[in-house]
């Protein structure tokens, strides 16, 4: 049987790591608004991109989470490696439309 305490820490850490990725992904998402404004095919291209990288990053986190929980990683634990995935994601597309 787990600690309660532990897992109850293990949530609070996750909250915290789920309330900075998002933080972070309104900074992106700033930057992908601007390019969308933006004229010509360079805001068509990215709005392809960003609904394909949406449907693989979704498949990518359940992927990621499901395996966790079939090893036994605890709910917890799978939720820290899907938010894994879209914390990548955020901060590569952060590093990408900056430039």
């Amino acid at each position: 049987m787990s600690n309660p305490i532990r897992v109850w820490n293990d949530w609070c850490a996750l909250s915290f790591q789920t309330a900075r990725l998002t933080w972070e992904a309104q900074g992106v998402i700033a930057l992908r608004m601007m390019r969308l404004a933006a004229p010509g095919p360079r805001g068509q291209n990215e709005s392809r991109r960003m609904v394909t990288e949406k449907v693989a990053a979704l498949a990518e986190a359940q992927t990621a989470a499901v395996a966790t929980a079939l090893t036994g990683g605890g709910a917890p634990r799978a939720a820290k490696k899907a938010l894994a995935v879209y914390k990548k994601r955020v901060r590569a597309n952060r590093r990408r439309l900056s430039r």
